[in-house]
């Protein structure tokens, strides 16, 4: 174990049984669908819009949203809706002209610094590094960082979810991680998650910001060490709250 990122953490939080499938007996669990094929996408535009290197951003959309249902497993593409993909093909298209206005409505004047930014960075106390990849760095004119990571979803998300650790705490160790690699003061990082909403009445593409103060930091790194001392430890305790929606509920491999 040389690194660890903060899906495999979540995935150790959610059920550390299933962390074990997954990471340490290499099975396949969750391979993707119809809305995680959407989102990667969109995160595709963003990523040339930004930038600039695009000038026909809905024919890119499509293309990419092709090739993604494209790499989906057959038994995924097998039940695949047509229908929500001709919706998806039309939100796609009436979203993808609304990255660089929210962008500069939230933003005003800034500088792109970095897109999709990899994190490698040693973990305290730790012999191995925390892995990660920032969708967008800017620099405003007041001279902070703003880590920005894109979120596809259909209406967008409740207050439970934009203030829930495990969502959060990604952020949290991006902005813990980033400040460290570039030598950096945290309090001159603030992060923000971008909602990407498919089925919105308004507010379609929704910049929000994040804090992690200190607290929170130590919270999230020291669930970060926890997890690293069970894993280590090779205790794999079955979270049955979480069957509901595993991959492996009823199989040969978790009964």
């Amino acid at each position: 174990m040389s690194h660890i990122s903060f899906s495999e953490l979540k995935n150790w939080n959610q059920c550390s049984y299933y962390h074990k499938l997954v990471h340490v007996d290499k099975l396949k669990g969750f391979e993707g669908n119809l809305y995680t094929a959407f989102g990667s996408a969109l995160h595709t535009v963003c990523e040339k819009v930004v930038l600039g290197e695009v000038e026909d951003k809905k024919a890119l959309f499509q293309l990419s949203f092709y090739n993604e249902i494209k790499g989906l497993p057959e038994k995924i593409k097998e039940n695949i809706d047509t229908k929500m993909i001709a919706d998806m093909r039309k939100q796609g298209d009436f979203l993808v002209d609304l990255i660089l206005p929210a962008l500069k409505e939230q933003f005003n004047k800034f500088e792109i610094v970095s897109v999709e930014e990899k994190l490698y960075e040693p973990i305290e106390d730790q012999d191995l590094n925390f892995k990660g990849f920032i969708d967008l760095v800017i620099k405003t004119e007041d001279g902070k960082y703003h880590v920005i990571d894109w979120k596809s979803c259909s209406w967008g998300w409740n207050f439970k979810r934009r203030t829930d650790p495990m969502t959060t705490y990604q952020l949290t160790f991006y902005k813990h991680y980033y400040a460290k690699k570039h030598n950096i003061d945290v309090k001159d990082v603030e992060t923000h998650f971008a909602l990407l909403k498919r089925t919105a009445k308004k507010d379609h593409v929704e910049i929000f910001r994040v804090t992690s103060g200190k607290k929170k930091t130590e919270n999230a790194l020291n669930l970060l060490t926890k997890a690293l001392y069970n894993i280590r430890a090779k205790k794999y305790i079955k979270n049955r709250l979480s069957c509901g929606k595993c991959d492996f509920f009823n199989t040969a491999h978790c009964t």
